[in-house]
């Protein structure tokens, strides 16, 4: 074998050794590649995931404080609507010509008669201080009241008193009745 020859297989070997370990740096270089690509694949997916949760989950917060921000609303404009319906009645009930008037009042001085013993002091609103001059002959007249209409009861010593003013009676009557007052106008 000749020096040449040597060379030659030394050469061949060396060269057969460096293909192998390319060979064998490029397999190992796929697989880490591959590994990476499932590792980040995972990590994306994991991310994804739980950027779809979050996602979902500000979307349920978004849309319940949007529901909540309804239901405030609808309560806010039923209570205003409560407010007008009973400003409206008590505007009408302080208006001189309500029809019924007259009766109204002769139907709370006959209340008034069975309410006190002894001689009672009728203090009438202003609105109504003539009509009961007249419907109110067994009564004492005291000065007149503040109110829509009615009067208040007094004994003469002032130890008892039953106001019977009609925005006193509205107000016990609309807190009697708020409940049936609210299921006529929403339903």
């Amino acid at each position: 074998m000749t020096l040449e020859q040597l060379a030659k297989d030394i050469s061949a070997s060396a060269e057969a050794e460096a293909k192998a370990t390319i060979k064998a740096a490029e397999e190992e270089a796929k697989t880490i590649l591959a590994e990476a690509k499932a590792r980040a694949g995972s990590i994306e997916g994991d991310a994804s995931g739980k950027a779809n949760k979050e996602a979902d989950q500000i979307a349920r917060e978004m849309v319940a404080s949007a529901r909540q921000a309804n239901q405030k609303d609808i309560l806010v404009a039923r209570r205003a609507e409560l407010d007008a319906t009973l400003a409206t009645a008590c505007s009408k009930l302080g208006d001189a010509s309500l029809a019924g008037r007259a009766s109204l009042l002769k139907s709370l001085v006959k209340k008034a008669s069975s309410l006190g013993e002894g001689k009672m002091v009728l203090c009438p609103t202003a609105i109504d201080s003539a009509a009961l001059q007249d419907a109110a002959k067994g009564f004492t007249m005291g000065e007149q009241v503040d109110g829509l209409g009615g009067f208040i009861l007094e004994s003469e010593d002032g130890t008892l008193s039953f106001d019977l003013r009609f925005d006193t009676l509205l107000k016990a009557a609309w807190i009697e009745q708020r409940a049936a007052v609210n299921e006529t106008l929403f339903g």
